[in-house]
């Protein structure tokens, strides 16, 4: 990817910096959660979301135990090894061992993410220990643009 493809996606998320935690929406400076951060970010820098992801409970990881994000990014996005990642990736957490991965951030650096928290609103935050224990997938944004 290059370097003014990461900036771009860099600069945009942090645009939504600020913007309330809001479960299921995507509507940067009104709400957005984890996912529709990403989505608000494809729809900046990509382009029209090639999938919606339909309704979703807080709890949808827990009752399906499937990994349904990991699934959605390997269809959208270019997989890459979590240990691997850069400034404009995708990366996909788990909130405990077994469970499916569920919480996704933006890398802004290679110590620093941007993501949208449950009861917070979108920030960046170092990827501390705390976090990179937990990373479990990571994502490029697919080349073409919009």
């Amino acid at each position: 990817m290059s370097g003014a493809r990461t900036d771009a996606i860099v600069a945009e998320a942090r645009l939504w910096i600020g913007t309330p935690y809001r479960h299921q929406a995507s509507l940067r400076g009104v709400g957005c959660d984890c996912l529709g951060l990403v989505r608000g970010v494809w729809r900046a820098v990509v382009g029209p979301e090639p999938e919606r992801p339909g309704a979703y409970s807080p709890d949808w990881a827990e009752a399906s135990g499937e990994e349904r994000l990991a699934r959605a990014g390997e269809r959208h996005f270019i997989p890459i090894e979590p240990a691997l990642f850069a400034a404009g990736d995708v990366l996909l957490f788990r909130w405990r061992g077994g469970a499916p991965a569920k919480h996704l951030g933006i890398a802004s650096s290679p110590t620093r993410m941007i993501h949208a928290h449950d009861g917070a609103s979108v920030c960046e935050v170092a990827l501390t220990p705390w976090w990179r224990r937990r990373l479990a997938f990571a994502f490029r944004f697919p080349d073409q643009a919009a």
